[in-house]
């Protein structure tokens, strides 16, 4: 009758939701119809008489801003917002609002698809349920990152029009003023107006700087620098034809090639994060359908066995949900949506008594560790500090022990309560048991219970004191009657069952594996920057075409020297920002010997030939001179970076399936298939072993 009335209420409360959105829907399509003349009312200071969606959610991002689990999310997403709309605070709190209730709508039925399904396991209910937190991570890096793809989709058209503009005024930030009037792309817009500002003020290289830290993408960056260096230095003509409309081409292309891989990573990866979760919602579907079909699995599944099984699964399910994240955002040039400068490892670790705790786990400065322990940070590009690392770690670790403890004694637990529960039958029965035999192995379960409770604790009994008990019916009359062979399988069956409810209690070696598991966790992190550094040398190539690019552009601008072309290689640098950095700091002391350096800190061989006419162009011959290949060839290069990007994604694309696929595998193998064919031959085999004694 619970499992009745809970079903209802989940139904009630599903259609109640469905209702509201059908609502919603309606009203916000009649909203965005007359947007534009709502918004002109405003303008005008005229009252607002009917709804407007663009009330409602700066309405709606005041009250998620007072709701303390949704602050935060509301607050990540503001950051990278931010960054795309410039100053934009009304468009920044309604997009904002947006995505987060779009969010909701999507988890909201989820959590209660969840519910409905695993209602009858509480256990797996409350993973499922935080494991869909992670999940709203996703749908929100999804939503935003569609903005920022149709920002870099804009700047083309604007790059274009920028085109038009300067044969029209001859002047840089003459030409990004007018081209940043247009009201018809306004995230495009802001940002043309932010970099119209940079030009004209009275530091526009001190300006530019700050714009280069908050610039939403790296082509925004190059554009900003080249329309720097071309109003500072002037414009030239190569081959008849403008220097810096040349540069703009060449940003152009880099932008489709950006575009082009993005939508195929995307494609490629469009699936496999669903697919990696999926495996969550099928294991009680999957169980119940074998119980009913095969009912001889019913103890496998309903033991502890079978809860095991589903914790490996959850776990693993986990792991390769993160992995495919790590994979497909690996190459991404999206934002860090992290706050990076107070985050709560931070306001954790300002606790004396705790930053007590964690000194003592951080290794000493200068020793073969740290240092050892930076590299992988930087070879991964995390943005975390090692203070903030070694919390994660030493939290996960004490978490992870505790809640394996917990498990631990909990199947302990479910394996008891089986005992006194589960219909007691003496033969298997395939399919579902009808209910006289439901009845009839559920009063035999009673009558053993009986014989439990009464020896429970007793870890001396022997198999005949259960049979003189039986005999004399002190217990129960069950078996007065009953002959010799029926009381001794009986006393044998009870004697099994007492031991399990004697022995069943937690184990010294299951303190020991969570202590393993802790420490498995405790390296967690570990591994994952190892996995992150791993799969962010498959853009090696893809950063020193960039870097290819970039050169192209500044060689032929008078005045850029091997400096400020070092300079511009860290700032778009991402693998190898820091030998490159170190190379522009030790330029001033010898501009060879730090070359030279760079040359040997860095082991990929297209990055050693840049760095190598570098020095060419230091001391011998003019910068156009040493990379004049790229000019000549630059056909060849574009077609080599396309074919690049094509292996990359393919590349990791097969990595992708086979960690997105591992829990559906993992789940009809491991939880339906093997334990089907294991039990069925196990007691097929005892069948014939108790027909081979009768006989």
């Amino acid at each position: 009758m619970d499992d009745q009335m809970l079903m209802y209420f989940m139904m009630g409360v599903g259609g109640i939701f469905a209702l509201i959105v059908i609502a919603f829907l309606i009203v916000n399509k009649k909203a965005q119809s007359s947007e534009a003349v709502k918004i002109r009312q405003l303008r005008e200071g005229t009252k607002e008489k009917s709804f407007s969606a663009e009330v409602l959610y700066q309405k709606l991002y005041v009250f998620y801003l007072k709701t303390p689990f949704l602050k935060r999310y509301l607050l990540k997403i503001r950051r990278r917002l931010a960054i795309l709309n410039v100053d934009d605070e009304y468009l920044t709190r309604k997009q904002a609002s947006k995505i987060l209730t779009n969010t909701i709508l999507i988890v909201l039925p989820l959590a209660i698809a969840i519910i409905i399904i695993t209602h009858n396991n509480t256990l797996l209910m409350s993973m499922l349920l935080i494991f869909e937190l992670f999940m709203v991570d996703t749908f929100i890096d999804g939503m935003v990152d569609k903005l920022d793809n149709k920002l870099l989709k804009e700047q083309i058209d604007f790059f274009s029009e920028i085109r038009h503009a300067y044969h029209e005024f001859n002047m840089v930030e003459e030409a990004i003023y007018q081209v940043a009037q247009d009201d018809d792309k306004p995230e495009m817009s802001r940002q043309a107006e932010k970099i119209y500002e940079v030009l004209i003020s009275n530091d526009p290289e001190g300006e530019l700087e700050k714009y280069y830290d908050i610039a939403p993408n790296s082509y925004l960056k190059e554009f900003a620098g080249v329309s720097y260096l071309t109003k500072e230095f002037g414009d030239r003509k190569i081959d008849k034809a403008s220097l810096y409309l040349k540069n703009l081409n060449n940003i152009t292309q880099e932008m489709q090639l950006e575009i082009l891989k993005r939508d195929k990573l995307d494609y490629t990866f469009q699936s496999l994060s669903v697919i990696a979760i999926l495996p969550m919602l099928a294991i009680e579907p999957i169980k119940n359908w074998s119980v009913s079909e095969f009912s001889f699995t019913e103890d496998f599944y309903n033991g502890r066995n079978g809860m095991l099984v589903q914790i490996l699964l959850l776990v693993a399910t986990f792991v390769c949900y993160i992995l495919t994240r790590k994979l497909k955002d690996n190459g991404s040039t999206a934002m860090n949506t992290k706050n990076t400068e107070n985050p709560w490892q931070a306001k954790l670790y300002k606790n004396p008594i705790f930053k007590k705790i964690i000194d003592l786990f951080i290794p000493k400065k200068g020793t073969k560790e740290y240092r050892s322990l930076e590299t992988k940070m930087k070879n991964a590009a995390s943005k975390d500090k090692i203070e903030w690392l070694y919390i994660n770690r030493v939290l996960l670790c004490i978490t992870v022990f505790i809640v394996s403890v917990f498990l631990f004694g909990q199947l302990h637990q479910i394996t008891i309560n089986n005992v006194f529960t589960d219909p007691t039958v003496d033969h298997n029965i395939m399919g579902e048991m009808d209910d006289k035999d439901k009845k009839s192995a559920m009063e035999l379960t009673e009558s053993d219970n009986q014989y439990i409770n009464y020896y429970r604790g007793n870890t001396k009994v022997t198999q005949e004191q259960i049979e003189d008990i039986m005999k004399k019916g002190k217990i129960n009359k069950d078996y007065i009657e009953s002959r010799d062979a029926e009381i001794k399988t009986a006393a044998e069956r009870v004697l099994g069952k007492i031991k399990t409810v004697n022995t069943e209690q937690m184990q010294w070696f299951e303190v020991l594996l969570g202590m393993v598991f802790g420490i498995l966790a405790y390296n967690g992190p570990i591994w994952l920057l190892v996995f992150q550094a791993k799969m962010r040398q498959l853009e090696m190539e893809d950063e020193v075409m960039q870097f290819n690019t970039i050169i192209l552009m500044l060689m032929k601008i008078e005045r850029v020297n091997v400096e400020i072309i070092l300079e511009w290689l860290e700032r778009y640098a991402n693998i190898f920002k820091e030998p490159i950095s170190r190379c522009v700091n030790n330029y001033e002391s010898g501009p060879w010997e730090a070359l030279e350096q760079l040359k040997e800190e860095v082991t990929y061989q297209p990055l050693i030939r840049i760095v190598e006419s570098l020095q060419a162009a230091v001391e011998k011959i003019p910068i156009a001179d040493a990379f004049d290949e790229l000019d000549t060839e630059r056909e060849y290069y574009q077609a080599k970076r396309r074919e690049s990007n094509e292996r990359l994604i393919a590349r990791k694309g097969r990595i992708g399936k086979v960690i997105g696929f591992a829990p559906m595998v993992l789940l009809f193998v491991g939880y339906l298939i093997i334990p089907l064919v294991f039990i069925g031959l196990t007691s097929m085999n005892d069948t014939f072993n108790s027909m081979t004694s009768m006989q």
